[in-house]
């Protein structure tokens, strides 16, 4: 997988909550999905996952870092690492916060194929 979590910052605050990531090989966002579950044992999270965000389709390169946001806002972007690398400030769009305690649990998917059917 070429992206990695590395920590979830303020969670249960709408203001600044979000969940940093950093890219360790290259490839496009739009590959994979953030959601949030619980953990039902110390080592064992839920099957029942809740707000899910599916990322756009964007282009990364190793050592990139990707903030996510839970409430809204503008798309930005900052140089880090010298200019060799780019921090992408993204936002969810939510209207409360995604992680309440210490007792949640973020995962991300790497999804590279997928079907849908319309419902008819």
């Amino acid at each position: 997988m070429n992206l990695r979590i590395n920590r979830v910052v303020d969670f249960g605050t709408h203001a600044s909550e979000r969940i940093e990531l950093a890219v360790t090989g290259n490839c496009n966002l739009h590959s994979f999905i953030i959601a949030d579950t619980t953990y039902i044992e110390e080592t064992s999270i839920s099957n029942k996952l809740r707000h899910m965000h599916w990322f756009s389709t964007r282009d990364v390169i190793a050592g990139d870092e990707i903030f996510l946001y839970t409430k809204s806002g503008t798309t930005s972007t900052e140089a880090i690492n010298g200019g060799r690398n780019t921090r992408y400030i993204l936002y969810w769009g939510l209207g409360s916060y995604v992680w309440n305690n210490n007792g949640d649990a973020a995962v991300l998917f790497n999804i590279n194929t997928w079907q849908t059917t319309k419902v008819v």
